[in-house]
C-alpha cells in the first residue's frame, strides 16, 4: 500500500468501552476526522495536505480497523455517541468536522444530539439520508475488493493505494469493516429515517461535497443533505469517484481548508 508516511503519531485513547485508534499530525486549529467504512491504509496525502493548516485528528470508528469493536454497538446513533464520548476525553469541543462516507452520516448524527459540538462541518459523499433517486450500492453483495473498486473513477488510483493485487491482510481489514457496517446500518440499508426530520435544527455552516462519478452514493443524498440543512452549499468534484480523499485529495484539500479557516 502506498501512503505517505510523515511524523504524524497513533495512539490508542482508552474509553470505557474500549480502545481506539487515532492518527495525528499538524499544529494550529483542530481537524476532526471520521473516515468511510472502508477505513484507512495509513497516513493518506489528503490528512497531509490538511495537516499543513490544521492539527488533524482521524480516529477509527470503534469496530473498524484497529480499534476496539464494543459488543453492544447496534446502530450509528450509538457510534455517535461513542465519538462524543472520544471528543469530550480528547478535549476537543466546536471544532470543525469533516465526514467521509459513513462518517458524513456519524458526524451528521453527532450534530443532531448537540447543536454546537463542530463549528464547520463538511460531509463529502455522505451516507445517512434515503436518496430520492438511485439507490445507495449495497455492499454486500460483493466481495470487499469488488466494492472498494467500485468506490474509484480511476482505477489506476486503486491499484497505487492497495496494489495490483491486494493482500489478504486488506482483504480481511474489509472483511472487519463490512461487518462492523452492517451491524450498525443494514436496515434500513446506509440510511436513518428519523434523520431527515432532524436536520433542520443543525445551523452550523456545512459544506456538502459531492463526487461526479460516485458508484455508490446517489448525487440525490448530497442534494438532500444541502436542501435539508439550513445554512449549508453544495460543491461537486469531476473526474472523482466515492473516494474522493484519494482521487482529488489536494482539490478536496483546499474546498475544506477554505471553508473551515
Amino acid at each position: 500500500m502506498n501512503t505517505t508516511a510523515t511524523n504524524f503519531t497513533e495512539e490508542f485513547v482508552k474509553l470505557n468501552f474500549g480502545k481506539v485508534h487515532m492518527m495525528k499530525s499538524g499544529t494550529g486549529k483542530p481537524l476532526l476526522l471520521f473516515q468511510d467504512d472502508l477505513g484507512s491504509p495509513g497516513w493518506l496525502p489528503f490528512y497531509e495536505d490538511l495537516a499543513r493548516s490544521f492539527s488533524v485528528y482521524v480516529p477509527s470508528h470503534p469496530g473498524f480497523g484497529k480499534s476496539e469493536r464494543p459488543d453492544w454497538m447496534r446502530s450509528t446513533r450509538d457510534l455517535a455517541l461513542s465519538h462524543l464520548w472520544l471528543m469530550k476525553t480528547l478535549g476537543l469541543e466546536s471544532v470543525s468536522v469533516v465526514g467521509i462516507g459513513f462518517g458524513g452520516w456519524v458526524a451528521a448524527e453527532m450534530a443532531t444530539m448537540c447543536h454546537h459540538i463542530f463549528d464547520r462541518i463538511v460531509l463529502v459523499g455522505a451516507v445517512g439520508v434515503q436518496p430520492t433517486e438511485g439507490e445507495i450500492l449495497d455492499e454486500v453483495l460483493l466481495s470487499g475488493e469488488e466494492y472498494t473498486k467500485l468506490c474509484f473513477h480511476d482505477q489506476a488510483k486503486f491499484e497505487a493505494l492497495y496494489g495490483a493485487e491486494t493482500t489478504v491482510d486488506q482483504r480481511e481489514v474489509w472483511e472487519v469493516n463490512r461487518e462492523m457496517a452492517m451491524r450498525l446500518a443494514w436496515k434500513p440499508y446506509m440510511f436513518d429515517q428519523s434523520l431527515p426530520h432532524l436536520l433542520g435544527g443543525i445551523d452550523t455552516p456545512t459544506l456538502v461535497v459531492s463526487a461526479e462519478d460516485d458508484k455508490v452514493v446517489p448525487a440525490s443524498c448530497g442534494r438532500r443533505y444541502a436542501d435539508l440543512l439550513p445554512n449549508a452549499r453544495l460543491e461537486v468534484l469531476h473526474d472523482c469517484g466515492h473516494c474522493a480523499d484519494v482521487e482529488q485529495p489536494v482539490e478536496l484539500a483546499a474546498l475544506i481548508s477554505r471553508f473551515v479557516s
